[in-house]
């Protein structure tokens, strides 16, 4: 017996990988984290700062939400296609900027990809605190909130 994957499921597992970038054989974290530095000139750091609050909380709402179904589907708690949570994590990151030159965003980058795989406390343990996919949004939030104090210190001594 086959089971038919509906229109939410296809659309659950898609956002959760962030289009192709979590299907790429090497490091999807770094590439979805990649992704999401080059979109956020275009389509984050433009709006106005309430906005881009609203936009993460609501990605990160509706973000785990789809990540919880998308492990669902794919039979695997976290599993490393997931990337959508790397897109929030790296946008809080940049949140309080309007603009960054290319190697304040390289930074940026790099500061965040820092946080999310060395997982500092309490960024490993808050992948606890929730289930499903908030917790696998958690700690990149909590991540990018590290990065983003770092990366504010340095603009602020250096820029």
């Amino acid at each position: 017996m086959t089971t038919e994957i509906s229109l939410q499921d296809k659309i659950a597992v898609h956002a959760s990988r962030l289009g192709p970038s979590g299907l790429s054989p090497y490091a999807p974290g770094t590439v979805g984290s990649a992704v999401a530095i080059i979109l956020a000139p275009v389509f984050f750091m433009p709006l106005p700062i309430w906005l881009r609050v609203l936009v993460i909380a609501a990605l990160f709402c509706w973000g785990s939400i789809q990540i919880t179904r998308a492990e669902k589907i794919l039979g695997s708690k976290d599993p490393g296609e997931i990337v959508l949570d790397e897109l929030v994590g790296q946008w809080i990151t940049i949140l309080p900027f309007a603009s960054l030159s290319f190697w304040w965003m390289l930074l940026a980058f790099a500061l965040f990809r820092l946080f999310d795989i060395t997982k500092p406390y309490p960024v490993k343990d808050s992948e606890k605190w929730l289930t499903g996919g908030w917790g696998v949004m958690i700690d990149d939030v909590l991540a990018g909130i590290y990065a983003m104090g770092c990366l504010g210190a340095l603009h602020t001594l250096f820029a």
